[in-house]
């Protein structure tokens, strides 16, 4: 079974994942293909937000633990529209949210929009999130020039993990009857979901149990492309309660 990746793996993840990006633009017919999982963009629109949005988690993360986000449009180049000056910009916006983690390590505080969530307010899970947002977006970029090839297996398995932890685990109250979800990846790891009055939480468990009301499965990637919404979750296998997948789906915690 494999490891969870530390700072370094992530950064390297990163790395590669952003590489795999590139390669995809670098390869495409046009930059006006449209991206099947983000039908409002082309691949220039994909990569105009990829390369944006690792820019401004850079500034968030140099300005220290006590500042709010930051915007990189201020004085920062925008996006250009010829190819090989597209690619240039999209690999300097990369190493700048590279050199940014590597100057801050793992442990530092960061502001992040997940504070209720169960992923700690650290530059090491801003790595972690950033990993996941380069590689499905990686996969979008993929996707459009034809096929979407699989994430590696140590971004899918992480993945799957980090979405839970980081984007269904909240304080905010469940609006149903109190309930518990498995969510079992095929290569042998499980996260059991418990939902109530008091929100969700993730708790990491050795199988699928009991306890749960339903189980979804899927290989990792399979099951971090679902919770990312590039695949319908009808794909996947679902055990019991499937109503209850129907509402924990649509459920905005947010709201």
């Amino acid at each position: 079974m494999l490891r969870p990746p530390d700072f370094t793996d992530l950064l390297r993840l990163i790395d590669e994942r952003s590489t795999a990006f590139r390669a995809a633009i670098a390869a495409a017919p046009s930059l006006d293909v449209q991206v099947p999982t983000c039908p409002e963009w082309t691949l220039f629109d994909l990569a105009r937000h990829l390369g944006e949005g690792r820019r401004s988690w850079a500034a968030t993360v140099a300005a220290g633990p006590a500042a709010t986000a930051k915007s990189a449009a201020e004085g920062a180049p925008p996006a250009p529209r010829e190819r090989a000056a597209l690619l240039a910009w999209l690999a300097a916006s990369t190493q700048e949210l590279l050199d940014a983690l590597r100057e801050s390590g793992p442990e530092r505080g960061c502001w992040t929009w997940w504070g209720t969530s169960q992923s700690p307010q650290t530059c090491g899970a801003v790595a972690r999130h950033q990993l996941q947002e380069v590689a499905v977006h990686t996969y979008d970029a993929q996707l459009a020039l034809g096929a979407g090839q699989p994430l590696p297996d140590e971004v899918a398995l992480d993945g799957v993990e980090e979405f839970l932890s980081t984007c269904c685990a909240t304080t905010s109250a469940w609006p149903h009857a109190p309930a518990a979800v498995d969510v079992h990846a095929a290569e042998g790891r499980t996260w059991h979901v418990s939902l109530s009055a008091d929100g969700a939480r993730i708790t990491p468990v050795s199988a699928p149990g009991t306890a749960a009301d339903a189980c979804v499965q899927g290989t990792a990637d399979e099951l971090v492309l679902a919770l990312h919404g590039r695949i319908p979750v009808e794909s996947l296998k679902v055990d019991g309660d499937r109503r209850l997948l129907d509402l924990l789906w649509a459920w905005d915690p947010d709201e």
